[in-house]
C-alpha cells in the first residue's frame, strides 16, 4: 500500500514539474532579441508582471508594470482582442501571466522567454 501511495505521490509531482516546464498551448515565446522587432510594430499592449520594486529598478520603455499578483484585477483595463506581450525577470512569471491572460480570453499573446534576463 505504501508503494502504491509513494508512487501516485511521484507522478503527481512529476506531472506537476512538467506542466510548469511545457509552453502554454496558444502563446507564442520569442526572444529578447525577437523581441526588438516586436517593439517597431505598432498596436501592442506591453506588460511587465514583475513587482513595482523590480520594474522601478530596470524596465523596458512602453511596458505597464501590472505585478502578477494584480493582474486578474488590473486586466480588465486591457483589449482582448489586441496583442499582448508580457515579461518577467527570468519567464517563468510571464507564463504564468499568459496562462492567466489565456484562461481570461485574450486571443493574442506573447511571452517573453527568459525575461529582463535576456533583454540586452
Amino acid at each position: 500500500m505504501n508503494v502504491v501511495l509513494n508512487s501516485v505521490l511521484i507522478a503527481l509531482i512529476s506531472l506537476f514539474i512538467i506542466s510548469r516546464l511545457l509552453p502554454v498551448k496558444g502563446v507564442k515565446n520569442i526572444s529578447g532579441k525577437e523581441l526588438k522587432d516586436e517593439l517597431k510594430k505598432k498596436n501592442k499592449q506591453l506588460i511587465d508582471v514583475r513587482t513595482p520594486g523590480e520594474f522601478r529598478g530596470n524596465h523596458i520603455q512602453g511596458f505597464r508594470n501590472m505585478p502578477l499578483n494584480e493582474l486578474v484585477q488590473k486586466a480588465t483595463s486591457l483589449d482582448k482582442n489586441k496583442e499582448v506581450i508580457v515579461i518577467c525577470q527570468s519567464g517563468m512569471r510571464s507564463k504564468q501571466a499568459a496562462k492567466i491572460l489565456k484562461k481570461m480570453g485574450f486571443k493574442q499573446i506573447i511571452n517573453v522567454s527568459g525575461g529582463m534576463n535576456a533583454w540586452s
